[in-house]
């Protein structure tokens, strides 16, 4: 089956502007409303696929994903587009309406939570933080992460009442969580001001979660890193979240990726740069050594007549392009290391190969000191106009002298 594309669900350019991105789903969404298709599971189904098609290229990070590798890219990169159900769609997505009619967005709601009653709620997102070395991120690693969310209360089973009592319906709403109101056409429910939409009100409220039905609690987990990562990342863990306060579907956990900073490599996007010290004696001469990878040493050529800068590149040696079949080249770039320490030997040698230099110079550095002999040399003949010149005003000062 081919791959659905986000832009035609919503019928705009792949260049189209958030704007227009925005009023392309207001008109989808109001085609193929449920209210407005009832009974309509092909229409409920395309309502859903346009939410999901917006979520996605409405923020910027999942639409550059998908604009390079498609809806693969995001389910890899754990940020995939999709709802439970529509009620997470108004959840998300549902102030988009409010210029539509007053609370438009909230009559949207209407339609789901069991024919009237308490609108069910999705659990907080929570976050935490894994740290890479290098070639775990080159390679793709299992790690643990740990992170605190919201669980069930084990006291009071998640009701929010002090053991021995339980919840009570609503009286302001009936137990509905919305109270409902006639605007022209349309019926417009809003969430209950008492009871903030579950429906109940908690008379004595449980001491250990305060009447919130969730406690804290440390959660360890292990994951997967899929390889090429970069600092930055962001991985979703699908309903590894909150728990819901009232039955809904779990919320996700989010996990930004850090790398170590490495003693050898440092990266540039899919790139390594290695920068290996040489001396002279190898970069005038050139060499075979032996230059570190992530996979182990591999022997490489340094060319005669090697300058300072110089790289040599390793095909295929860098970072891997998560989702694609691409990989990164490592850049070894030479830098001339000058001693510091020099044995009598080493010393005698040296000074031995300043005095041939002195006759037999590169082209740059006879350049070099062609440019500093004429520098002097104008300098120099500069300064003997100026004594010539002041010179000759003294011997006609002289003369004018004597004549008067």
């Amino acid at each position: 089956m081919a791959e659905v594309d986000y832009y035609e669900v919503l019928g705009v350019e792949r260049t189209a502007s958030e704007k227009e991105i925005s009023t392309a789903y207001r008109k989808a969404a109001m085609k193929y409303h449920p209210d407005r298709n009832p009974g309509d599971e092909e229409a409920v189904a395309k309502f859903k696929l346009c939410a999901e098609a917006f979520e996605v290229l409405n923020d910027k990070e999942k639409r550059s994903i998908y604009d390079r590798y498609g809806k693969a890219g995001l389910d890899g990169a754990g940020v995939g587009g999709g709802f439970q159900d529509v009620g997470d769609i108004f959840g998300a997505f549902g102030d988009m309406f409010g210029g539509l009619g007053g609370s438009f967005g909230d009559m949207f709601g209407s339609i789901f939570g069991g024919g009237g009653g308490a609108r069910v709620q999705r659990g907080a997102d929570v976050q935490c933080a894994v740290t890479l070395d290098l070639r775990e991120a080159a390679k793709g690693a299992t790690k643990e992460i740990r992170y605190r969310r919201r669980e069930v209360c084990p006291t009071c089973e998640g009701s929010g009442a002090r053991p021995g009592t339980k919840p009570e319906t609503c009286r302001f709403c009936g137990g509905r969580g919305r109270v409902q109101q006639s605007t022209g056409v349309f019926s417009i429910q809003t969430v209950c001001p008492k009871c903030g939409g579950r429906g109940t009100t908690i008379a004595e409220p449980c001491g250990d979660c305060r009447g919130s039905g969730l406690t804290a609690k440390e959660v360890v987990r292990e994951i997967f890193v899929p390889a090429g990562v970069d600092a930055g990342t962001r991985l979703r863990v699908q309903g590894e979240g909150e728990r819901s306060p009232n039955g809904g579907p779990s919320g996700d956990c989010y996990v930004f990726v850090q790398i170590k900073r490495h003693p050898l490599f440092r990266r540039e996007g899919q790139d390594l740069i290695c920068q290996i010290p040489i001396g002279y004696a190898q970069a005038a001469l050139g060499a075979e050594i032996e230059a570190p990878t992530l996979d182990g040493p591999e022997k490489i050529k340094i060319a005669p007549g090697t300058q300072n800068g110089d790289v040599v590149r390793l095909k295929g040696r860098g970072m891997p392009t998560p989702r694609r079949n691409a990989v990164g080249d490592l850049i070894v770039q030479f830098y001339i290391e000058t001693p510091t320490k020099l044995t009598p030997e080493h010393e005698a040698v040296l000074r031995k190969l300043a005095e041939i230099e002195g006759d037999a110079v590169t082209p740059q550095r006879k350049s070099f000191c062609s440019k500093v002999k004429d520098f002097f040399d104008d300098l120099f003949a500069d300064a003997k106009d100026k004594e010539k010149k002041d010179g000759e005003e003294k011997k006609k000062e002289k003369k004018e002298d004597d004549e008067n």
